[in-house]
């Protein structure tokens, strides 16, 4: 262990226990390129029990954070060192990297929401970013035994949570992001099982809840999900059937219970029927 990595636990273990709070003499300015640089860390205590809850307090909860430092940091948070580190790589730690990067950029769109002080183009280019994100992380798992939450879906999704609320995200935006959604279903690669899921149906219920689109468009999308039925029967098939049949599972028991959506119901239950090869017909 560095003798840098070891002071910064200390550190940071030493603020939690004080709340979070600074003593005399220390700038919040001076942990923030320490926090970056084990941002994905391979050890859980550090990566997810230090460094997560920091950003957290200091974004979120205290707003310690100029507009200006933010948006400082989220440049740095979507580069090639962070984001997008060793993108496409499997199997490996550098997965905590880019996943972790994920996490305070949803806390920064959070908190643009509540007082915007990113511009149009910057939210359109951190869109970009993310669906860029989706389309080239092939590194899918979720918890594991060594390292701890890896979570790169739902980590993004967190993201796209708070960015399709944005004022600036247009309605061709968010129709880009059910065409990631469904990419994500389709990865050909991983069946979620650690709830990725129910962050993914977080999107498309803020969508509905929202109103951000027509329910039609969001049922033509659900119902487009059962295109893969007609594909060759491969692994890469089962993948996609069964990740989009646990997508609907969930976002049916979200709304199910909303009269304002029987069309979305009615196509929820038609599409996971047509997924779903155990059911009798």
């Amino acid at each position: 262990m560095s003798d840098t990595r070891a002071k910064l636990m200390l550190d940071l273990q030493r603020i939690e226990k004080e709340e979070y709070q600074l003593r005399e003499g220390e700038q919040h300015q001076e942990f923030l390129p320490l926090l970056l640089q084990y941002i994905g860390d391979p050890q859980p205590e550090l990566r997810d029990d230090l460094i997560y809850p920091m950003f957290y307090m200091w974004i979120k909860v205290e707003n310690r954070l100029s507009g200006e430092e933010l948006r400082s940091l989220l440049t740095v948070l979507t580069d090639e060192n962070h984001l997008f580190y060793q993108i496409g790589c499997e199997d490996d730690q550098s997965v905590f990297t880019r996943s972790f990067s994920a996490l305070p950029i949803a806390l920064i769109v959070q908190r643009h929401r509540q007082t915007p002080f990113l511009k149009q183009a910057e939210i359109e280019h951190l869109m970009q970013a993310m669906l860029r994100y989706y389309k080239e992380e092939k590194d899918l798992r979720g918890y594991l035994s060594v390292g701890g939450w890896a979570h790169s879906a739902s980590h993004g999704a967190d993201v796209f949570v708070e960015l399709v609320q944005c004022q600036e995200s247009s309605v061709a935006m968010l129709r880009e992001v059910l065409v990631a959604i469904s990419g994500m279903l389709y990865n050909g690669r991983h069946i979620f099982s650690d709830e990725d899921d129910e962050r993914l149906v977080n999107i498309v219920d803020t969508l509905i809840v929202k109103e951000l689109l027509p329910h039609q468009e969001i049922a033509d999308w659900i119902s487009g999900l059962a295109q893969c039925c007609n594909m060759p029967r491969t692994r890469s098939q089962v993948i996609a059937r069964v990740n989009s049949k646990n997508f609907l599972r969930s976002l049916y028991f979200r709304r199910g219970q909303d009269s304002r959506g029987n069309e979305l119901n009615t196509v929820m239950i038609g599409t996971e029927a047509k997924l779903n090869r155990f059911s009798i017909r």
